[in-house]
């Protein structure tokens, strides 16, 4: 038997999954990274895109956007916590979601032009979220993935 990865996605709101996985692609700050079975231990900061895991050779894509992911040895076996701002996987971005999140970027584009009323902190993670889940819905929406 091959060995795994014990691969956690987790938001300040829930646990996104908890999953055996063969490996995991994610976006940092400094570039994509692949996590294999004996990675060495690292910290890396997140960046906005999609964690990929691969289980059985199927794609499991999430939307991600800000936090930092921790790779270690645990028990022997190779752990990765992706703790993210915000994370959805791909087959909840419907259209009509894509479609929300398109009109609530540019209602927020709108409400920038008003400096004077706008909480640009609260703005810039609304809209940071917003365009990651048209951008990672677009990527995945001609791809086949579990769901």
């Amino acid at each position: 038997m091959s060995q795994k990865i014990k691969l956690k996605i987790i938001t300040p709101e829930r646990l996104i999954l908890e999953e055996e996985v063969d490996q995991v692609t994610f976006p940092t700050t400094e570039g994509e990274l692949t996590i294999l079975p004996e990675h060495i231990p690292l910290i890396a900061s997140l960046k906005s895109g999609d964690v990929v895991a691969l289980v059985n050779g199927e794609p499991v894509p999430f939307a991600v956007v800000g936090g930092f992911v921790e790779v270690k040895k645990e028990d022997g076996a190779t752990s990765v916590a992706v703790l993210a701002d915000f994370a959805e996987h791909v087959s909840t971005l419907s259209d009509e979601v894509i479609a929300r999140s398109k009109a609530r970027a540019e209602e927020l584009r709108t409400q920038a032009e008003n400096k004077g009323v706008v909480d640009f902190e609260h703005f810039e993670a609304e809209l940071e979220r917003s365009l990651t889940r048209v951008r990672i819905a677009d990527k995945w929406r001609t791809k086949k993935y579990r769901k």
